[in-house]
């Protein structure tokens, strides 16, 4: 391992003392970049009230990622992810994927499995930049922004006529990606229709099933660490310019996964007579009404279905719901399939933005949430819903002392009802100071979570390396949170350094928890005779604490950084059996994350350019209350772009060049599921005929620019 570790570094030295011979006198844009999430309206990053993480389209080109864990986990150290069969179980700043809300411009993602987000519904390859804002972002977002924010801003096709484009790329393991778009613009109605396809044979890292987990010592398992999966998606969104100061849209998706599971002959072990699929559906209308160059109004309504079946692949004996009545072992042959969950989302959202005197600008919206859920054999009553209402306002205050002296202030309030815990407020107070090239921020902002639906009524059996009963709670209470964050951000030429320390109560945090089989419900405990029960139950309280660090250095050609991450957490549980109350860590928090990169694009002839990467990141053992630790790790990549012309592009590179691979018994991998060293290829083909951007995009862009600079 020693080796290893001298070999990384020395990779990092000497791409870093290669590519920083490239002489240049160009300054970095990258703090020209306009960002919205921090405060749901428009600013230049260094001037963003909120700070701001952006992740932008050169980068994304750049690093080439397969996925939005894969670009998430290696362009910044703030996240951690824990794939599965049934999610990513992201986590960031040390809280789990339920604390952190997930936007597609600026519209909430809904794709649950399992209380975690299936990402692989937004398609890398129709991303033009992410944004991610940390701390809690309720005042603004209402429920889920406790972490906080992660908006993927998709691209926009303005060109005029007709774009086609493909990417196809392919990779170890039977890694395949597939992108296709079609943009029609005639100036008034556009359209842009994607597919995106994502297959993978799986891969397994250890046949030895974890002893502590089995009856027997199993070194033969067919369990895979990550199963054979495919899922396509079809997605069409239509906007019409009603007059120069109004549009409408309106935009759908349909999503579908199966994840094909291995049949074994290790009863209770890894013997799968089902397949797991997934059917999504969304839809969405709106519009936004520019009043003039300040002011504007804008209103979404989405309708979104997630639905979670059994696909069975053998002859299998189980309870049932046929015909609407409950019957005990029912048979279900190859190709039928049972429903498990259907949720569904609806979201209606009326916003302002106004301009005030002084060089305020105040913000103001309604917001209603819908939540449905059924679920036969989940609920004790087969469906359950929930009810939110929420009104917020937001004041933003600027004060321009000269060119190089300037004061923002942020101050933002939300009022939130729900139907079962009542009603809430929720403030917010962010302050930048710019003193030259050195601005100064601050946050404070309270975060309110309410139990979700799975939360209060769900309760399965999960066979999986031993039975488990997991048990929702109708006695929970809702969360809510104080954050407090600062940073001070420095530019001196090409390089640009951030510090940012920060600490986060959470409340009557919700977590599972696993309870004395003596206290679930008696009619399970003697049909199933589970080996563990767990329960979501609220912890006393919880805390996350830590600083990020990043740096970049960039200049025409070269750029090179990399961010670093120290996290520590600690939560007050009662243990039920012992009556006492015990510190836990967070599950799956590490200390010490960190991310290192080099690149380099260079114009070889008018018709060719060449892009070189090479990225670095590293983790310390993460840490879990059951089940053990995981590993800590060091994976590298080597990335190259080759650009021909403005039609063609090849990417090419290797992943993991180290061929680190955790081969802790299945089940336990709880560091990181590489498979080891991969290659991987991609071609993209962009075709349009027509003009290129819009006077008047052109025009809106110069003037958001100019009314942003001091």
């Amino acid at each position: 391992m020693k080796k290893r570790q001298k070999l990384a570094i020395g990779l990092w030295l000497l791409a870093a003392a290669t590519l920083a011979q490239t002489k240049g006198v160009w300054r970095t844009d990258s703090l020209q970049e306009v960002v919205v999430t921090g405060t749901g309206t428009q600013h230049l990053l260094k001037n963003a009230p909120v700070q701001t993480e952006v992740i932008s389209h050169r980068q994304l080109q750049q690093y080439a990622g397969k996925s939005i864990e894969d670009i998430l986990s290696g362009l910044t150290a703030s996240f951690d992810f824990s794939e599965n069969d049934m999610s990513s179980r992201l986590q960031m700043n040390g809280l789990g994927n339920s604390y952190v809300l997930i936007l597609i411009d600026g519209r909430r993602l809904h794709g649950d499995n399992g209380g975690e987000n299936d990402l692989s519904l937004i398609d890398p390859h129709n991303i033009e930049r992410i944004e991610i804002v940390k701390g809690a972002s309720s005042a603004l977002y209402g429920s889920d922004a406790i972490a906080g924010v992660i908006n993927i801003i998709t691209r926009k096709h303005r060109e005029q006529g007709i774009m086609v484009e493909n990417t196809s790329r392919v990779g170890s393991y039977g890694d395949v990606r597939q992108h296709n778009g079609l943009a029609l613009n005639d100036g008034r109605l556009s359209s842009y229709t994607n597919f995106q396809l994502q297959h993978s044979d799986g891969w397994q890292n250890t046949s030895e099933e974890a002893p502590q987990q089995t009856e027997y010592h199993i070194t033969d398992s067919r369990n895979k660490t990550v199963n054979r999966h495919t899922n396509w998606q079809v997605a069409e969104r239509l906007t019409y310019q009603l007059a120069p100061n109004a549009e409408v849209y309106a935009d759908g998706s349909v999503y579908w996964k199966r994840i094909y599971r291995p049949c074994g002959h290790h009863p209770g072990v890894d013997v799968k007579t089902w397949d797991l699929q997934y059917d999504n559906a969304t839809a969405s209308v709106g519009g936004k009404w520019t009043l003039n160059k300040t002011d504007v109004i804008t209103l979404d309504a989405d309708w979104k279905r997630h639905a979670y079946n059994y696909e069975y692949t053998d002859t299998t004996l189980t309870d049932g719901y046929v015909k609407g009545r409950f019957t005990n072992y029912f048979p279900y042959f190859p190709g039928d399939k049972e429903l498990q969950s259907d949720q569904r989302l609806t979201n209606v959202s009326l916003k302002g933005i106004f301009k005030l005197p002084f060089e305020q600008q105040l913000s103001a919206g309604l917001d209603y949430r819908y939540d449905w859920l059924k679920a036969p054999m989940r609920v004790a009553d087969g469906k359950a819903t929930d009810n939110t209402e929420a009104v917020y306002v937001q004041d933003e205050w600027r004060r321009v002392c000269s060119d190089a002296i300037a004061t923002y202030l942020t101050a933002g309030l939300r009022l939130t009802r729900n139907e079962g815990f009542g009603t809430r407020l929720t403030p917010k107070l962010s302050a930048m100071l710019k003193l030259g090239e050195l601005r100064l921020r601050a946050t404070w902002s309270q975060g309110y979570k309410t139990p979700t639906p799975k939360e209060l009524h769900y309760q399965y059996v999960k066979n999986m390396n031993g039975i488990y009963l997991y048990l929702g709670n109708t006695d929970l209470k809702a969360q809510h949170s104080n954050y407090f964050g600062a940073s001070a951000e420095y530019t001196v030429g090409r390089l640009t350094v951030t510090v940012a320390p920060y600490i986060n109560k959470v409340y009557d945090m919700i977590t599972l928890v696993t309870i004395p089989t003596k206290l679930a419900p008696g009619d399970l405990i003697t049909k199933y005779d589970p080996i563990r029960v767990r329960q979501y139950q609220n912890m006393e309280d919880a805390r996350t604490y830590g600083v990020d660090v990043t740096l970049r250095y960039q200049t025409k050609h070269f750029t090179c950084g990399g961010s670093y991450s120290y996290l520590d957490t600690e939560a007050n549980q009662y243990d039920s059996e012992n009556d006492v109350m015990q510190k836990v860590t967070i599950d799956g928090m590490a200390h010490h994350k960190a991310n290192v990169y080099a690149t380099w694009n260079h114009d070889i002839s008018k018709r060719y350019q060449l892009g070189l990467g090479l990225y670095g990141r590293m983790s310390t053992k993460r840490y879990y209350q059951i089940d053990g630790n995981g590993k800590g790790y060091q994976l590298w990549r080597l990335s190259t772009s080759h650009q021909f012309g403005k039609h063609w592009r090849l990417e090419a590179g290797v992943d993991n060049i180290l061929n680190y691979c955790d081969r802790t018994p299945h089940g336990l991998h709880l560091g990181t599921t590489t498979p080891g060293r991969t290659v991987y290829a991609s071609l993209t083909v962009r075709l349009n005929q027509g003009k290129s951007l819009t006077n008047k995009y052109k025009s809106n862009l110069n003037s958001q620019q100019n009314n942003e600079q001091d």
